[in-house]
């Protein structure tokens, strides 16, 4: 029996739809996922609360560890093949495989995890996810994080 994904069309009716592509790009970018001209941080991790282009609330994100996790998944995938490769091919010595390696695994880590962190934020604001449903509070304000 095939399992049939339906949704309620009187709560799709009521919010507008929202491009997932389009929101993962933006936040790829570190823009706001919702115009695309505001600064999504306003530090290297930190998310902004509101877009300073459009006004859109953004406290309601919950990245959480979602972001260490696909970079550790990203960088896992650049660099395992990378050492593989050179170890079989050349077999350098322990201490230069060490002083590449590990810098190499720590740059890259430092270079996706803020735009990674930008998608998983996109990804929400264009889901709807935790509170940039306005929906969820009668006063249209996000629901506090507990």
């Amino acid at each position: 029996m095939p399992i049939e994904m339906t949704s309620d069309p009187e709560t799709a009716a009521e919010l507008p739809p929202r491009s997932v592509w389009t929101a993962l790009k933006r936040g790829m970018a570190c823009r706001c996922p919702a115009c695309g001209k505001g600064r999504l941080f306003r530090g290297y991790l930190t998310v902004a609360d509101s877009c300073d282009a459009c006004g859109e609330d953004l406290t309601a994100q919950r990245a959480d560890d979602a972001p260490p996790y696909f970079t550790i998944v990203v960088v896992g995938h650049i660099m395992v093949p990378l050492v593989l490769m050179v170890e079989r091919n050349y077999a350098p010595a322990i201490w230069l495989q060490m002083a590449v390696w590990i810098p190499l695994t720590i740059l890259l880590s430092l270079f996706f995890l803020r735009p990674i962190k930008g998608m998983v934020v996109g990804y929400q604001w264009a889901s709807y996810m935790h509170g940039f449903d306005t929906r969820s509070r009668a006063d249209g304000a996000a629901e506090p994080a507990e």
